[in-house]
């Protein structure tokens, strides 16, 4: 869980991102379980949670706010007000939220231990199937939000 100490390495997203790619490349692969899924999904959120505390340091730098805010859900907020006229900063912080209920919500379990293994999620009464291609694209895209955070806020 990302901490919110000054000293924070500046490398923490990549690394979050590096036992990810871990996990889809190589766990996955041979494992084919829901709870790698899960394990991979939490990997992301925690990637995306450090390139949104380096966001915030830049708008503290700025003098744009006083102190980060303490949850998650509260510095993904204030970091959306922030960029509100941002479009790819909404677009990626709609992602996290996504994630983030996709981590929360209840799931059943697809074809374990086989090639086409799915996490079956809940969200308003709709099932949101989560199949080894989807984590593929959140891994993707994830890694676009922090190269964004990188280039953008961390020069």
């Amino acid at each position: 869980m990302p901490q919110l100490d000054s000293e924070i390495k500046e490398d923490e997203a990549y690394e979050e991102l590096k036992r990810a790619d871990h996990l889809i490349f190589v766990t996955l692969k041979y494992t084919r379980t829901v709870d790698v899924i899960k394990n991979i999904i939490h990997r992301l959120i925690n990637a995306m949670d450090y390139a949104i505390i380096d966001s915030l340091e830049y708008f503290k730098k700025k003098k744009k706010i006083k102190e980060l805010p303490l949850t998650p859900i509260s510095r993904a907020d204030a970091l959306k007000k922030l960029t509100s006229r941002n479009v790819y900063m909404s677009d990626f912080l709609n992602f996290y939220y996504m994630l983030k209920k996709i981590d929360k919500a209840e799931f059943t379990r697809k074809e374990e231990f086989r090639k086409n293994v799915r996490m079956i999620v809940m969200q308003n009464d709709e099932a949101y199937e989560v199949n080894m291609e989807k984590v593929h694209q959140f891994y993707t895209k994830t890694n676009e939000f922090i190269d964004f955070v990188e280039e953008k806020y961390k020069k």
